[in-house]
């Protein structure tokens, strides 16, 4: 089912939503080349808790860490480890938090040192393609309208849509429903609604879209090791316009 946020709740999400962008920011400024993706983690937990907020991973179906570290064809939940950030790797890192009882879930992908300009396109056409998800969070709207929206320009930028990863609805727990597909058809799916919130997470591949679980037992990656990038943003449907970011980081 579907839940309803009432405009108090939106609010203590929208805190949290910025406690968790401040949180992405900080971290995003640590990453570099020779780093390890566990120092990453460590240091995004302890961020959380001098905020007053709770991972929201650590724990979660086992899940041991803070901080999902996916790089390169590890699409997600890519466990933090003692690997070294390299030139020419791109990392993607999803980061929640718990505040207030609520919950609040964002990911963002970045190039480490030099890349090749057809993995930066990926990069930007995946980021693009949130923010045009984005404009169509409105009521009327249907979950297949957001689907389709992401599917359409991804595919015309010549990328692929992984198929079995999706985005959800999120509240006072982390995953919610709807399941938010990244492809789809116009006008199909639940209508959005007024109080809903949602993470929008599109996932896109430099190659195929079939997967495969990592060996850490907890992330996916690409079968054929192709790149790819992940952004995913909390989205609440405040009003009649489009849906506002919660976890801006801008």
């Amino acid at each position: 089912m579907i839940t309803i946020k009432t405009e108090k709740e939106i609010e203590i999400m929208r805190q949290g939503g910025r406690l968790l962008a401040e949180v992405m920011r900080s971290v995003k400024n640590e990453v570099r080349e020779g780093v390890t993706t566990k120092e990453l983690d460590k240091f995004a937990e302890t961020l959380i808790l001098e905020k007053g907020a709770k991972p929201a991973f650590k724990g979660y179906e086992g899940y041991p860490a803070t901080l999902c570290t996916s790089v390169n064809q590890v699409i997600v939940h890519g466990l933090p480890s003692g690997y070294r950030l390299k030139n020419g790797d791109i990392l993607s890192l999803d980061l929640g938090l718990i505040w207030e009882g609520f919950f609040s879930d964002m990911a963002i992908t970045i190039p480490i040192g030099e890349i090749d300009f057809s993995v930066l396109r990926l990069i930007k056409v995946t980021k693009k393609s949130l923010k045009l998800a984005i404009k169509k969070m409105r009521p009327g709207n249907t979950f297949g309208d957001v689907g389709n929206t992401i599917q359409r320009y991804v595919e015309s930028q010549g990328f692929n849509i992984i198929r079995d990863l999706c985005g959800h609805g999120i509240g006072r727990a982390l995953h919610e429903d709807p399941q938010v597909l990244n492809y789809g058809k116009r006008h199909k799916g639940s209508k959005i609604m007024k109080g809903m919130v949602i993470c929008i997470e599109p996932m896109v591949s430099l190659g195929g879209y079939q997967i495969k679980k990592s060996i850490d037992g907890f992330g996916f990656e690409t079968r054929d090791n192709s790149l790819v990038a992940h952004f995913e943003h909390t989205v609440a449907v405040a009003g009649e316009k489009e849906g506002e970011i919660l976890t801006s980081l801008e």
